[in-house]
């Protein structure tokens, strides 16, 4: 059975759709079968593969229960990575689902039967706390949280945190953090050394060891429809998103369950 991850945080701009498709991209590299399924309302996981925002059906029809899950997979230029695109009515979802009976297990009921055909399913996230990142978080079993290298780094992430605790508690008791990845590194500036090591000291048991530096190859890839490393596979940037593949199979390692030949 494959593993389902969610990529949340409610902050805007701290890296949770690059990290979505690079992370997503990278695994499927390395040979794992990945379905990215983008349940955030801007779509930009789906442009940043190459994928027109309009694309129907899309993960909006088979929440609204128009259309199969199945019948909304699309397969991307990178090979062993496919993706549900999302769609900007996505946003009416967050009302539309309030009347709904398990309002917070559509997903979820959605992705039931998908785990045996990928070894990993990502959830982009939108960036709120509303009700579905709820979904995404009950849907899944780990959760990533992309956090920016800056002054208010960790603004916000208790309350992400008692989210997740929230939902473990009452939705999802297999739910937990499987790492908190720092992101928009710059190395020339002392700032961002300060900053790193404040937040390996304030949640020291989840940080990744993987740093995503701040690279111009990774912000022109999704202008083009495609990952860093199909864009530049030489670059900065897709060495740390090979890194950071690497050391997510790492944790897991005792959990996968690798499905490609």
């Amino acid at each position: 059975m494959g593993k389902i991850i969610a990529i949340a945080n409610q902050k805007g701009g701290v890296g949770k759709t690059t990290t979505a498709i690079n992370l997503a991209a990278s695994l499927a590299v390395l040979e794992r079968k990945v379905l990215l399924v983008d349940f955030d309302p801007q779509a930009n996981s789906t442009s940043g593969l190459g994928i027109s925002p309009e694309t129907s059906p899309n993960i909006y029809e088979c929440i609204a229960g128009d259309t199969p899950l199945e019948e909304a997979i699309r397969p991307t230029n990178t090979p062993n990575l496919d993706i549900i695109p999302s769609h900007i009515d996505l946003v009416g979802a967050e009302i539309e689902l309030v009347s709904r009976l398990r309002r917070e297990f559509v997903l979820r009921d959605l992705l039931q039967g998908l785990e045996e055909a990928y070894d990993f399913i990502l959830i982009d996230c939108s960036p709120s706390l509303g009700l579905l990142t709820i979904n995404a978080l009950t849907a899944a079993e780990k959760v990533i949280i992309p956090i920016q290298c800056e002054i208010f780094a960790l603004e916000g992430l208790g309350k992400l945190k008692s989210t997740i605790q929230l939902v473990t508690d009452q939705l999802n008791p297999q739910l937990h953090i499987d790492g908190i990845l720092i992101s928009m590194y710059d190395r020339r500036l002392r700032l961002g050394k300060m900053i790193v090591q404040q937040i390996k000291s304030s949640v020291p048991d989840f940080v990744y060891e993987t740093i995503i530096h701040r690279n111009s190859k990774i912000t022109e890839a999704p202008s083009v429809g495609q990952p860093v490393i199909m864009y530049d596979a030489g670059c900065k940037g897709s060495d740390n998103f090979m890194k950071l593949a690497a050391e997510f199979l790492d944790r897991n390692k005792e959990e996968e369950a690798h499905l490609v030949p």
